[in-house]
């Protein structure tokens, strides 16, 4: 009996996230540096959030053309950014596990983003930036948050 709760708290463990409020992950981001990082204003890194993770720290997409898988609350892609150990020609610029960017304390994903828009490509390497977010009204990721 007592090993079968062990399992079940630690299975328990593994498959829950931490989804951000909005203005939880704007104060969050706004304590890591994010706001006007590279010129980028805190509601573009909050509009990126919403569009690529709905603002969730386990958030997990493959993708099959290359065989990568992007990770987190900015879905950093284990081809560039990470090591995931499985993503073939993996660069991980940032010189991380993927499962970093995984965790519910996201300084490490933090981290991170500030290195991928230091590269040429800058915010323009997240597709759901520029999908959502790029030459959009974003002020309403951070309205009342009292920042």
């Amino acid at each position: 009996m007592k090993a079968l709760l062990i399992l079940v708290v630690l299975f328990s463990s593994t498959v829950h996230s931490k989804i951000f409020e909005r203005c939880e992950l704007a104060r969050t981001l706004k304590r890591g540096g994010m706001d006007g990082y590279m010129g980028i204003s805190l509601a573009n890194w909050m509009c990126l959030a919403k569009w690529e993770s709905s603002y969730n720290t386990r958030a997990t997409n493959y993708n099959r053309g290359d065989k990568s898988t992007d990770y987190g609350i900015f879905q950093i892609n284990s081809r560039y950014w990470c090591n995931d150990g499985k993503t073939p020609r993996a660069v991980n610029a940032c010189g991380i596990s993927c499962n970093a960017l995984l965790q519910d304390d996201i300084t490490q994903a933090i981290t991170c983003a500030k290195r991928v828009v230091r590269d040429p490509q800058g915010i323009r390497a997240w597709v759901g930036w520029r999908n959502h977010c790029q030459n959009q009204d974003v002020s309403q990721y951070i309205r009342n948050c009292r920042l």
